[in-house]
């Protein structure tokens, strides 16, 4: 992933609680998680995408993953919602 800001215009859901609900919820097109974050709860989101057919995708860091939303601080998942 780039440094640039590409999550900033998309409708998104930032943060593990609120990208669980989009994904249960039948709202996220995909998800993104940061490599370097918790694995109990990276493992959890892994296993609902795979049972919602939702696209999963992996970024280095939780930083960038922060920088990519235009947030200062880390992300450690975020859903990108249905148009």
């Amino acid at each position: 992933m780039s440094n640039d800001n590409f999550l900033q215009d998309a409708h998104v859901k930032i943060g593990t609680k609120q990208t669980m609900k989009m994904v249960e919820s039948g709202l996220a097109a995909e998800v993104y998680v940061a490599q370097d974050a918790d694995m109990r709860i990276t493992s959890k989101i892994k296993s609902l995408c795979e049972k919602h057919q939702v696209k999963l995708n992996i970024v280095d860091t939780m930083e960038q993953l922060g920088k990519a939303c235009g947030i200062e601080v880390g992300a450690a998942m975020v859903a990108v919602l249905k148009q």
